[in-house]
């Protein structure tokens, strides 16, 4: 990610709710974006986006929460780390695609988005 320093700190100014809600967007674009043989970078960018989506919210949480998603990104570093052969392997692939997939409704859960009117999320905008 270019300009890493910007972008934490532009991120990091919304509440840990709505950081969360860019989490759970992220891996659902991992999901979304890897059944097309020409995302593989774009996809591979999202495991990257939410590994520091992941760093920059966690510390402002509960301990076990911040856990759960510390265990997240170190599944997405390893992802990060062999992504050609995942790319590679329509198996491994499926196994991404789905992990993310429950990743992303589970984070979107923690952040308690869907539990909050839509007048209340406006407005704290």
């Amino acid at each position: 990610m270019k300009n890493l320093q910007a972008k934490e700190e532009s991120f990091t100014r919304y509440e840990v709710p709505f950081r969360l809600g860019n989490l759970a967007s992220s891996l659902a674009h991992i999901k979304s974006c890897a059944g097309n043989e020409a995302h593989k970078e774009l996809v591979k960018s999202f495991v990257e986006e939410s590994k520091f989506f992941i760093e920059w919210t966690a510390g402002d949480m509960d301990i076990d929460r911040a856990a759960e998603l510390a265990d997240m990104q170190i599944q997405l570093a390893r992802w990060q780390l062999t992504w050609d052969r995942i790319w590679a392997d329509p198996a491994e692939l499926v196994n991404v695609v789905n992990t993310a997939k429950l990743w992303s409704e589970r984070v979107l859960d923690m952040s308690g988005l869907l539990d909050e009117p839509v007048e209340t999320i406006t407005r704290s905008l």
